[in-house]
């Protein structure tokens, strides 16, 4: 691959399909990534998060992925949590084969990057913390529980703009945690999940991982490690937390 428009030598395209009002993935990601790996979008039609628009938003999948494809990329990123589970149980592996079908490489979706993500820290015992209305919650408490996670507890904020959780910051993500596990209630976790892709938590882990003790993960940075993972790239990715530490299987 040659050059990008600063001059940086190109060694891989990430592909990433967002929600249309997601304003957070793509920064998230190229926080984190090296420069000479760049990070290509395609948008799906969403600017409520709830169950309805989620389920439509599903049938633009196969066609981002297949646009992604024109751009040569090496791996392609579901990145919407509620998104890739809202069909319950099942659905977030068939939406990766969808994707992967259609674009023709690797691909991942968010809610099993999180299952991956929490098999590889070997928790079993978690604590949710969103932005999302209860019956959300209640769809993604599922999908976790039949993943083989025991939910201790999940919080939301009862948001459903999805430009209304787009403004939130690290730091409501980080006093959103504290303030719903609480103290000694980490000493019963394996791990904290701060769900959501438009959720700008990424940058709270390692303050919450410092002060609560357990591994901390996000939408975002479960995403991002498992799509670099299924790339096939050398990608040196230095994330927060104690995921990026571990290896893909």
């Amino acid at each position: 691959m040659g050059p990008d428009a600063n001059g940086t030598p190109v060694q891989g395209r990430l592909g990433l399909i967002v929600p249309s009002s997601n304003a957070t993935a793509e920064p998230e990601f190229r926080r984190w990534l090296p420069e000479e790996i760049t990070v290509h979008a395609a948008r799906m039609e969403l600017e409520s998060v709830t169950v309805d628009a989620l389920d439509a938003m599903s049938d633009d999948a196969a066609r981002a992925a297949e646009l992604l494809s024109h751009a040569d990329v090496d791996a392609v990123a579901y990145a919407c949590t509620t998104g890739s589970l809202i069909h319950g149980p099942g659905f977030d592996a068939e939406l990766e084969e969808q994707l992967r079908e259609a674009a023709g490489v690797p691909a991942v979706a968010t809610a099993r990057s999180v299952s991956r993500a929490l098999e590889a820290l070997d928790a079993e015992r978690i604590a949710v913390v969103t932005p999302y209305t209860a019956d959300l919650d209640a769809k993604e408490r599922d999908f976790l529980e039949a993943a083989g996670f025991e939910v201790v507890s999940i919080d939301g904020r009862g948001l459903e703009e999805n430009t209304a959780i787009g403004a939130l910051d690290a730091d409501d993500a980080y006093r959103q945690v504290l303030e719903h596990v609480g103290s000694g209630v980490a000493d019963d976790l394996d791990a904290v999940f701060v769900s959501c892709t438009n959720f700008r938590s990424l940058a709270a882990v390692e303050a919450l991982k410092a002060k609560l003790e357990v591994p901390v993960i996000t939408s975002n940075g479960a995403t991002l490690w498992d799509v670099c993972g299924s790339s096939g790239l050398e990608i040196d990715l230095d994330g927060p937390g104690a995921l990026f530490d571990c290896d893909r299987a």
